[in-house]
């Protein structure tokens, strides 16, 4: 049996052009779907392995102290370095986001950003109010320190669930929610630098303003290297973790320096550059890593009843400002905005679609279990908001992919944004669903 000849050229092309075993795994790691099945997963792992017969060893696993304890008090252990170390890696890339939204992106003109940063506003506000009322009215004062924890959004988490369950659906309301997510995780930041740091010394943070300030003229350079950009980044970490100000926001301040504007002849910024290569590392690495150690929240082992965690009043607040808070506060701002202003949706996007939009800003996880490690020193607060937060966040995912496919089998008119002017997009559905379905 003979094999026919393949022309000249064509296999060889076809080898030449098919990515590497490294670029592959790097765009698979991009995906959001796969950040957000990484995200669970290493989240389940965690749960599973504190509440196993094993979970004294996930408990020494996550006290093992490592580093140099001098100069720079940098002996932490393994669930601080992911919280404060790991963490900096998705908050540069957070950074390098909002540099790019702001200068080139959705945010850059306020007029056309101006519900879904108004939405993000509301979304952040009333869970903090629903969440303030729970306790005053419980009667655990005390525990007002959290008050952010239900206030934020997981870009990763969101996007994913949408990206899986908002098929057929308008690119403009994942235009939305991801303008809605990058300013709540803006102002996330402000909250974590004003209402989360302690003893600031101003000479450590001068010394990290500097370091960020290098940092921003290196990366603006003909041929920065990495081999040089690296350790100036390390060292603007190093001395923001010292100064009292939450580590994390030497990772958006190194962000926020780079160009997002091609520079020196350049077909692409600085910034579509970085997010490039350091997404995977974020994404494969560093939130895996960080859910990991922060969702193992030990039940059985817990000195205090599970019933007894479960009935505390920051449990309640934090589920009802994550589940219902976000929908009130994005679905009500936005009412009242496209109502009694001339700021509108954008074309192709209606009312009804930020119901599923609403529930998707409710999954907090990454962020609000940074603010929950932060806000309380005592273990048992801790484990009852880390339980409401994961519990809160896969409620508020299930409800949102389900809304995410009511609204998908909903007939939709040409001017769902009610501006008088046709959205001009119901092809471009029809165009992309054809896609799917070959």
């Amino acid at each position: 049996m003979t094999h026919a000849t393949p022309p000249s050229g064509t296999h060889p092309a076809s080898r030449t052009d098919r990515p590497s075993a490294r670029v592959r795994l790097r765009r698979w790691v991009s995906r959001e779907t796969t950040g957000g099945a990484l995200l669970i997963g290493a989240a389940l792992l965690a749960l599973l392995w504190a509440n196993s017969p094993w979970r004294e060893s996930y408990l020494t696993l996550s006290s093992t102290v490592v580093g140099p304890s001098a100069p720079l008090h940098l002996d932490l252990t393994l669930a601080t370095w992911a919280a404060d170390g790991l963490l900096a890696i998705f908050f540069f890339v957070v950074g390098v986001e909002l540099k790019q939204e702001f200068v080139a992106g959705s945010l850059r003109n306020p007029r056309q950003a101006g519900v879904p940063m108004l939405a993000a506003v509301g979304g952040m506000l009333v869970p903090a109010v629903i969440f303030a009322t729970v306790l005053v009215v419980a009667g655990d004062t005390g525990a007002l320190h959290g008050w952010a924890i239900p206030t934020a959004t997981d870009i990763a988490f969101a996007l994913a669930v949408l990206a899986v369950f908002g098929r057929g659906l308008p690119i403009a309301i994942r235009t939305f929610l991801l303008t809605l997510a990058v300013v709540d995780d803006l102002l996330a930041i402000v909250v974590i630098a004003v209402f989360y740091t302690d003893g600031l010394q101003w000479g450590y943070l001068g010394l990290a303003l500097v370091a960020v300030a290098l940092f921003g003229v290196l990366v603006r350079t003909r041929r920065p290297r990495w081999w040089f950009l690296l350790p100036v980044a390390v060292v603007a970490w190093a001395f923001m973790h010292e100064s009292g100000v939450h580590a994390t926001v030497a990772g958006v301040l190194l962000g926020f320096t780079v160009p997002a504007l091609a520079v020196h002849g350049e077909s692409t910024s600085r910034t579509l550059q970085l997010e490039h290569a350091v997404r995977p590392i974020s994404q494969g690495i560093a939130l895996p890593v960080f859910a990991f150690f922060a969702a193992g929240v030990s039940i059985v082992g817990s000195e205090t009843p599970v019933g007894e965690v479960l009935t505390q009043p920051v449990v309640l607040g934090i589920v009802l400002g994550l589940v219902l808070g976000k929908l009130v506060g994005v679905l009500g701002v936005t009412a009242l905005v496209t109502r009694f202003t001339r700021l509108r949706l954008a074309p192709g996007i209606g009312v009804r679609d930020l119901l599923p939009v609403g529930f998707l800003a409710g999954i907090g996880f990454t962020v609000s279990l940074l603010v929950a490690e932060l806000s309380f020193p005592d273990a048992e607060h801790t484990d009852g908001a880390k339980i409401a937060i994961l519990g809160a966040s896969a409620l508020a995912a299930v409800l949102g992919a389900l809304a995410l496919r009511w609204d998908a089998r909903r007939a939709r008119t040409d001017d769902m944004n009610r501006d008088d002017l046709p959205d001009g997009v119901l092809d471009l559905i029809g165009d992309e669903k054809d896609r799917e379905e070959h």
